[in-house]
């Protein structure tokens, strides 16, 4: 054993909490065994710098996994108790990704005869999502449902109780959000949460006390042992500081070292003890055929009692692959990430079979970056860093391992899925080669990844929102595109087609694309000259609208954007939330589609993973308010079909010079430069498709990833400028939203009635075919066939753009007074090919 594993056993008095207590004034304070089961650490995590670290969840700090297992086991029995015996066989435990997955399917043993789901972070190909749920702060949040039977989701006579089981509560936020989505879509009476430590405040006991009554279910609570954690005034921006001096310090001292590893890293040369890095050896476990690696898709209890037959016979074949050198010494079972408890029960038997000779311990790698300080007031000693190497959905990215590095271990088992034994793991700067730089011998034990043989019922799945850079040229956590991806469909008609299609009732505009518009050198070098010049305006009416939305919807709104010209807005206020406030607002886009109302397959899915009340729809401007009315009605229709209740049908928009709504960032009609262009300031998106033939009742409506687009592109550098303004605008937001909120903001309808007198006066006779507003006469001109536009007298450089489209297409710019916008555009309304040109512009005398 190790000098300073012998060191660390023999000081029993110091807390491994103490490091962090003394320098942030974080308190812990509960009942029985509180500080022996939780030390704390610090991350690197804009949403809570603290880290609640388990001393017998088998994660972060190696412990004998007969104390991991028995921790869940004895929860689990005392779920049974609970239940009772009859109930406890109806029952179905649900374990959250990543830290949970064990101890939710040891609390599953406990209950005996319960079948076993945990959620995952790890898509898996052929297999359809059946729910999902975000966890607030996490530092990656999207929780996948995957189970290979949908029942064990449903409510009914075979699974009436669901018991969630996470390592601690901090909040409860997270299991609100569970229960809150799959209520949703299945609701049942009872409810039991699990865990090893309750920390929450009492707000939060009466937040899930009023939950429970809220939706009529009994919500029991099982833990371990209560306490508080008391934070300090600052203690987010403390942490955060106090974090980044101790990663420049130790990259100092390893730049003085010569050494070459990350700051904090253990891993950054080999130990005395250990001359040459330890060989690495496959160990074939022979795996029962057909039983999972773990509950991603279900664990039956027929899995079960394959697994416990066979538990033996595997250990028996570590144990042999060990040799007998290892046996009087210290072993270490390094599990990876969710797959927790096959290592933790190959730990349990190998306890058994080497005997009391020999130590074993368990733990396993993480997603999850932490500070490393040597010190034994902390409860992370050592780290060390490795590239992830089961290609997550996420991309490429660090993982790690902690407390591995200089504790003794004279030889390690790492256990890994079939997914995950890949060219990076066994790569020169791998998980494998990191352990062997810190022991005398690194095994290898591969579990076969299980995946589903019966596909998932369609009736029970959600499709999942698209991200970038799949689709879409935003960042993959800017947006979830509650789409369907239609871009090998060829939906494009040259807009003269289209227009004499729609107004002759052949076909409604949402059922193609129009071209999308090109624009010449000229009109390119006046979009970024508008950007240049209106960015601080913009950032503005971003820190406006968001502001206002925070204050009266939050503390953590969804943003919910109408694809696609909400998109861009939607973003922006996603990023002036985290930027002013440390927020990580979830958005999503949607599509609306006039006189066909809103997707109501993509509001089932926000519904199955947030709670509605919490749902803000965001657009980027209002004309006469037609959007808004429609959302209103669609909403409206919904809920009357069966759809979850609970929707707020008020749209947030930057610019509502209509008046149209009560939540806006300004009711000036300026210049939005994202309305200059289409899809190459829109993150490369088509508007959306709804066509029977393509959207099925369960679909999402379409859109296109115009990725040959890809050199015209500016909506990253759209967002990115105005967003470098932030800091200039916040002083003169922070004033203008306190005196909005204070104001009365009722909308008047002005526009409205200024649209419903032009479409009489210039004999139009049909609202929809009058376009008020700047970004609603761009649209015009770009995508329809105009008849002519209406500039209010005396308008300015915003109209620029305006006049050169105009000019390109032939149409009459005609100036006006008394207009409330600074234009108008009047698409042609009797439209055939034989009232204009050839080219689309207008015939004069038409």
């Amino acid at each position: 054993m190790s000098e300073r594993a012998t060191r660390e056993e023999n000081v029993d008095v110091v807390w491994s909490g103490d490091w962090v207590a003394e320098r942030l004034g974080v308190a812990l304070e509960g009942d029985g065994d509180l500080r022996e089961l939780l030390g704390l650490a610090l991350r690197r995590n804009p949403k809570r710098a603290h880290l609640l670290v388990s001393n017998v969840l088998g994660k972060h700090v190696p412990q004998r996994p007969s104390v991991v297992y028995g921790a869940g086991y004895g929860l689990g029995e005392r779920v049974r108790a609970l239940l009772g015996e009859e109930e406890a066989r109806r029952a179905v435990v649900l374990g959250y990704a990543e830290t949970a997955t064990g101890l939710g399917h040891a609390v599953a043993d406990g209950l005996r005869d319960a079948p076993y789901l945990h959620s995952t972070r790890r898509p898996v190909a052929g297999v359809r999502q059946a729910g999902g749920f975000e966890e607030a702060h996490s530092h990656a949040t999207s929780h996948l449902l995957l189970p290979e039977d949908p029942e064990l989701l449903a409510q009914g006579a075979e699974f009436s109780t669901l018991v969630l089981v996470d390592d601690e509560f901090s909040t409860g936020n997270t299991v609100l959000n569970t229960i809150r989505a799959l209520h949703g879509l299945h609701p049942r009476d009872r409810y039991v949460i699990v865990a090893l430590v309750d920390m929450r405040s009492p707000a939060d006991r009466d937040r899930l006390t009023a939950f429970a009554a809220e939706i009529g279910a009994r919500v029991d609570l099982v833990t371990r042992s209560t306490g508080t954690v008391t934070l300090p005034d600052g203690v987010l921006e403390r942490g955060q500081a106090l974090v980044a001096a101790q990663e420049a310090e130790q990259a100092r001292e390893a730049g003085e070292a010569g050494e070459t590893g990350e700051a904090g890293e253990a891993s950054a040369s080999a130990p005395p003890s250990v001359p040459a890095p330890a060989p690495v050896t496959r160990v074939d476990l022979a795996w029962p055929a057909g039983v999972p690696d773990g509950g991603r898709h279900g664990f039956t209890p027929a899995h079960r009692a394959a697994l416990e037959a066979a538990l033996p016979d595997m250990a028996e074949r570590i144990a042999g692959a060990l040799g007998g050198g290892a046996r009087q010494g210290r072993v270490l079972v390094l599990g990876f990430e969710e797959l927790m408890y096959a290592p933790l029960r190959l730990g349990t038997a190998l306890e058994e079979t080497l005997g009391a000779g020999t130590e074993v311990r368990y733990s396993t790698t993480t997603r999850s970056p932490v500070l490393a300080v040597d010190d034994p007031g902390y409860a992370i000693r050592t780290r060390l860093v490795f590239p992830a190497h089961d290609a997550p959905a996420d991309g490429p990215g660090d993982r790690y391992a902690y407390n591995v590095a200089g504790a003794g271990f004279d030889a390690m088992v790492a256990v890994v899925d079939s997914t995950a034994d890949t060219p990076e793991l066994h790569a020169s700067e791998g998980l494998l080669a990191r352990l062997a730089a810190h022991t005398g011998q690194v095994l290898l034990a591969v579990v076969p990844s299980y995946t589903p043989t019966t596909p998932v019922q369609e009736s029970a799945v959600l499709p999942e929102p698209l991200r970038g850079p799949d689709f879409s040229s935003y960042a993959p956590e800017d947006v979830g595109w509650l789409l369907q991806d239609l871009s090998d469909t060829e939906l494009e008609a040259p807009t003269e087609e289209r227009e004499e299609a729609i107004q002759s009732g052949g076909a409604h505009y949402a059922e193609s694309l129009p071209v999308e518009y090109q624009p010449s050198a000229e009109y390119q070098a006046l979009f970024t000259a508008a950007l240049e010049t209106s960015a601080a305006r913009i950032a503005h009416a971003v820190g406006t609208v968001t502001e206002t939305v925070l204050a009266e919807r939050g503390p953590r709104p969804v943003l919910v954007s109408l694809a696609r010209a909400g998109t861009p807005v939607g973003v922006l206020m996603r990023r002036w939330a985290q930027h002013r406030h440390g927020l990580d607002l979830p958005h999503y886009a949607i599509s609306i589609v006039r006189g066909r109302g809103i997707d109501a397959t993509a509001l089932r899915w926000l519904a199955a993973h947030h709670d509605p009340a919490d749902v803000v729809f965001v657009d980027g401007w209002t004309g006469k308010g037609a959007i808004t009315r429609e959302l209103a009605a669609a909403i409206e229709e919904f809920e009357a079909a069966g759809g979850p209740a609970g929707f707020d049908p008020e749209i947030a928009v930057l610019a509502d010079p209509g008046g149209c709504v009560r939540t806006y960032g300004t009711r000036e009609d300026f210049l939005i430069p994202s309305a200059c262009l289409n899809s190459t300031v829109s993150g490369l998106i088509s508007r959306t498709v709804l066509r029977a033939d393509l959207v099925g009742p369960n679909d999402f409506h379409g859109g296109k990833f115009y990725r040959e687009l890809a050199g015209s592109d500016v909506s990253v550098r759209f967002l990115d400028t105005i967003a470098a303004r932030f800091d200039e605008v916040a002083g003169q937001v922070e004033d203008e939203a306190k005196e909005l909120l204070a104001a009365d903001r009722a909308p008047t309808w002005e526009g409205w009635a200024a649209v419903e007198r032009i479409s009489e006066e210039y004999g139009i006779h049909d609202v929809n075919l009058v376009k008020p507003g700047v970004g609603e006469t761009t649209r015009v001109l770009l995508r329809r066939v105009p008849w002519k536009i209406l500039a209010k007298r005396g308008a300015g450089a915003d109209l620029t753009h305006i006049r050169l489209l105009a000019k390109q297409r032939g149409v009459p710019v005609e100036e006006v007074d008394d207009l409330p916008y600074s234009c108008v555009g009047l698409i042609h309304p009797r439209y055939t090919r034989g009232a204009t040109g050839a080219d689309g512009k207008a015939v004069k005398g038409a």
